[in-house]
């Protein structure tokens, strides 16, 4: 069958998550250090205690992922002793320094030419469980559609992110395939929906499961060729 839609993941698939997420938290902690003085330099454990209180309570924030910062924010300054107006303040205005910080990604090289290379023969779109907004990545223009867990109210690899992008795009299971690097969250939520799934793998680890991908690329440079080769 041919393909006619490509969705994408975003965090690891795109670009490099993890000093992202790192100089995110370092731009709040920053941050709150000069305007809530008060929480001083609160332990790790003790927002890890309020995250965990938080979900047990209402299991879905896992999929909230804003949300759930934001309540984490709001109860360690109110445990701080900031009552719960300024507290509320602070908390929304602390995440906005974090969601800024969290946008200043470094695209993979290879982003912008194999997007712009794809959006000329296939519909393009993005499944991601993270609050990243291709809006404020300069990406929106290859893209019909955005899906996040945080909108849906729930993640990968649940089907219905990837059922509601089929359903986005009129197009059915057997004409889309799904791009990420989770092997649990994009290759097997994908596959359990009826989409193929490309592993993105540019460390080159074994695969460990019986499901094995589609397909396997190193570089996003790959994808091109690897779905002309599938035509």
């Amino acid at each position: 069958m041919s393909i006619q839609l490509i969705t994408f993941d975003l965090d690891d698939t795109l670009w490099d998550v993890t000093p992202v997420m790192q100089d995110a938290e370092a731009a709040l902690r920053n941050w709150l250090a000069l305007h809530a003085p008060r929480l001083g330099a609160v332990p790790v454990e003790h927002l890890w205690s309020i995250r965990t209180g938080l979900l047990l309570a209402e299991p879905m924030l896992k999929h909230r992922l804003s949300e759930l910062r934001r309540r984490i924010l709001l109860h360690a300054l109110a445990d701080a002793g900031y009552p719960h107006s300024e507290a509320q303040v602070l908390a929304e205005a602390g995440f906005q320094v974090f969601l800024a910080a969290r946008h200043q990604v470094e695209l993979f090289a290879e982003v912008h030419p194999t997007l712009e290379a794809l959006a000329n023969r296939f519909q393009l779109g993005v499944i991601t469980n993270g609050n990243a907004d291709v809006r404020r990545l300069g990406l929106a223009d290859y893209f019909q559609f955005a899906l996040c867990a945080e909108e849906l109210g729930v993640g990968k690899p649940d089907p219905k992110p990837f059922t509601e992008a089929l359903k986005r795009a009129g197009i059915a299971a057997e004409h889309a395939v799904h791009i990420g690097d989770h092997p649990s969250d994009d290759i097997a939520g994908a596959q359990a929906a009826g989409l193929r799934a490309i592993w993105f793998n540019p460390q080159g680890k074994a695969w460990e499961t019986d499901n094995h991908p589609d397909g396997q690329i190193r570089s996003l440079a790959e994808l091109p060729s690897l779905l002309h080769s599938w035509s």
